[in-house]
């Protein structure tokens, strides 16, 4: 049962990476990481008991190795020569312990072409690689078909399947080792490149972190740690393994690391002991150095009572066991998230129009015109299913312009902001010509009003901009939202240029006609509105107003009523005379015998102060262009909205697609709109791909 879980895992990674997608939901699996020098090669090389790693100076592992050892009992008698017996008694206990790494590490094989031990890429589906110094030369050809022969480093991984009756059943995910300094024709971010590509692996939650380190550095300094620690701050799924053991000062052990009290592990360290330089220069079997690291850990006082923990062998089932279990732990999930991706998958392809992508022309242009027009107008009226909850959209924007924008715009216009009292005066002057009028002039007033009233026209054609600016914004939500468009970039750009232009064509009766509504409300003012305050009663409030501000009459008691009578008809007189506030009291020519009297000056103007009757005046037609500006901004703020709902709003609801019909729907433009983009072709392929491939994962962990 151990075996058939990780077989299927590696199944599961073998199925995503024949369409070049790795480890797609988080597949369990061991990731190797550590730096350049920490025996990382060297471990793996014992785990599988054969010399097929890569090796110099520098970065030697340049791609992440996807490493599937599969355990397969011998089959053939002729893989050790030398002792026949020996090779009975191997097959034999393979066969009945091929799980136990003590006797199948120890029972290695020197012949480099045993039939019963191979490999093969997934990139070179087929072929079985006998010499294992073949397989090391695959790996260093293929990596440098992808990064070329310099220092270069790429996420590609290679997989590479081991059977072996000598291996236990194992998934190990060898990642370049990391560095500090660039050396040589290495990029100058590689140690960037390195940390982003196992950060990558190391940070998935279902990834069981091992961690390499030499035994003979500061533990607190290990790279390989600490990159772990960053992703695994707990260790509990992060296991040490302590390389170059037998290489530590004399005197000194690793027996405080192995007990947690320096960087606890929940999985625990495993010391080993690797080949040295010196013997892999020399060809020093593995199989002779397995044996020199048991002899190591049972004859040295510090490790001999736990010899049985310690050592590639151990390390192996170790290994063996935490990937059996944690497969069997996340089985559940990664049934759920297959389930979940296929479902995913299989709805954007469908979207994309299948796997093929053939459909009719005609019928996709028709149909994307009916679905867009029934959107755009859902939107507008509010019966759309995407309402959001926190933002106004669609048709309620519209109302946010007609009832609180254009509404708060028209009357926020002030009459009297632009004309001042004197400029009142200055028209009922002008306006009564050479006689002077005997009561309030109409004349000023209908002057001034029509004057104020075409003010108005700037805040309503704004208002028209406004919901022309909203059509657009609904337009392109659509745009975006419906599906088909992004499938065909050529009908949405056509969508789009029919559309607006529409909206366009929409705008210059529209326009016209609330123009032309605030032309007829200036052109004819209708004093005998019920609402509009007359003459007589805007006296009244006016009289009203003044007596009581008007100060009481002072009196001199020295003089006799008369005298105050002539003095108040005298200054009475002097101040209602019609052009009397024109000239400056004090600078009337006085000469003796002589009238006061010359030409008028070329401009002239009213003085600040004004007499009773100018400012009775002034008041009452401040008070009549007051009430007919409110009857009029009660008017427009009605009657704009609805006239830009007549042509533009309600008339695209009911036109629209009227006019994409006959600009879209022709049989010489059908299949030009239909070119798909790229983009979308490239998705297709591998949409299709990954049904493909979750159908068969689908089907893989069905059996279990």
């Amino acid at each position: 049962m151990d075996q058939q879980l990780i077989n299927l895992v590696n199944k599961l990674q073998d199925v995503f990476a024949s369409i070049g997608v790795q480890n797609n939901i988080d597949l369990p699996q061991i990731t190797v990481i550590g730096s350049q020098s920490s025996g990382k090669s060297s471990v793996l090389e014992n785990i599988v008991g054969r010399d097929f790693l890569p090796r110099g100076t520098g970065i030697v592992t340049r791609r992440p190795l996807v490493l599937q050892l599969i355990n397969r009992p011998a089959t053939s008698r002729a893989a050790n020569g030398d002792n026949k017996e020996g090779e009975k008694k191997d097959d034999s206990e393979t066969k009945k312990d091929g799980d136990k790494p003590e006797e199948a590490l120890s029972k290695l094989r020197i012949n480099e072409n045993n039939p019963d031990e191979w490999g093969e890429f997934l990139h070179l589906p087929g072929q079985k690689f006998h010499d294992f110094g073949k397989i090391r030369d695959e790996i260093v050809r293929d990596t440098e078909k992808m990064t070329g022969k310099n220092a270069g480093i790429s996420p590609n991984p290679i997989n590479l399947r081991i059977f072996s009756p000598n291996v236990l059943t194992l998934t190990l995910v060898d990642l370049p080792g990391l560095t500090k300094v660039p050396v040589g024709d290495q990029p100058r971010d590689i140690e960037k490149q390195i940390r982003d590509m196992l950060f990558r692996y190391i940070s998935k939650p279902n990834a069981i972190i091992l961690a390499v380190t030499a035994a003979n550095t500061d533990l607190a300094n290990s790279d390989g740690l600490k990159l772990a620690r960053e992703v695994d701050p707990e260790g509990t799924r992060t296991i040490g393994v302590l390389t170059k053991v037998d290489l530590m000062d004399q005197g000194t052990d690793v027996v405080d690391i192995l007990a947690g009290r320096v960087i606890p592990l929940r999985l625990g360290y495993v010391p080993v002991v690797n080949r040295g330089q010196r013997d892999i220069d020399q060809s020093k079997s593995i199989a002779s150095a397995l044996e020199n690291e048991k002899k190591f850990f049972e004859n040295h006082p510090s490790y001999a009572s736990k010899a049985q923990y310690c050592g590639t062998p151990w390390l192996a089932r170790k290994l063996n066991i935490i990937l059996m279990h944690h497969i069997r732990n996340t089985l559940p999930d990664i049934k759920a998230r297959i389930s979940q991706q296929l479902i995913k998958y299989q709805t954007e392809l469908a979207s994309l129009g299948g796997a093929l992508g053939e459909t009719n022309p005609g019928s996709v242009v028709l149909s994307t015109i009916t679905e867009f027009c029934n959107e755009f107008r859902s939107s507008i009226d509010g019966n759309n299913n995407d309402v959001s909850l926190n933002e106004l959209s669609g048709g309620a924007r519209i109302s946010f312009v007609f009832h609180e924008l254009y509404n708060n715009g028209v009357k926020s216009i002030d009459p009297f902001d632009q004309v001042k009292d004197g400029d009142i005066r200055t028209i009922l002057y002008n306006s009564s010509g050479s006689t002077p009028s005997l009561f309030v002039g109409t004349g000023a007033f209908e002057i001034i009003v029509k004057q104020q009233i075409r003010r108005l026209e700037d805040p309503s054609l704004r208002c028209v901009a406004l919901v022309y600016d909203e059509l657009i914004r609904i337009l392109g939500q659509l745009l975006t939202k419906t599906s088909t468009f992004k499938r065909y970039p050529e009908l949405k750009d056509r969508f789009n240029l029919v559309v607006i232009n529409f909206f366009k064509s929409c705008m210059t009766p529209t326009n016209k006609l609330v123009s032309d509504m605030v032309s007829m409300e200036a052109c004819y003012i209708n004093t005998t509105h019920p609402d509009f305050l007359n003459g007589h009663k805007a006296m009244a409030i006016v009289q009203e107003r003044l007596n009581a501000n008007k100060p009481p009459e002072k009196i001199d008691p020295k003089k006799p009523p008369q005298a105050h009578k002539d003095l108040d008809f005298e200054t009475k007189n002097n101040q209602e005379s019609f052009f009397g506030s024109f000239f400056a009291k004090d600078k009337a020519p006085k000469r003796k015998g002589a009238a006061a009297m010359e030409a008028p000056p070329s401009m002239i103007k009213p003085v600040a102060q004004l007499s009773d009757r100018e400012l009775m005046e002034t008041e009452v037609i401040k008070l009549l262009i007051n009430s007919y500006m409110s009857i009029t901004k009660i008017t427009l703020i009605d009657m704009v909205p609805k006239a830009i709902t007549l042509n533009l709003v309600n008339f695209a609801k009911e036109n629209l697609q009227r006019e994409l019909l006959e600009q879209l729907y022709k049989p010489d433009v059908l299949d030009e709109l239909l070119k798909e983009s790229p983009d979308v072709v490239a998705r297709r392929r591998e949409c299709v791909k990954m049904v493909a491939a979750l159908n068969s994962a689908e089907a893989i962990v069905a059996a279990v």
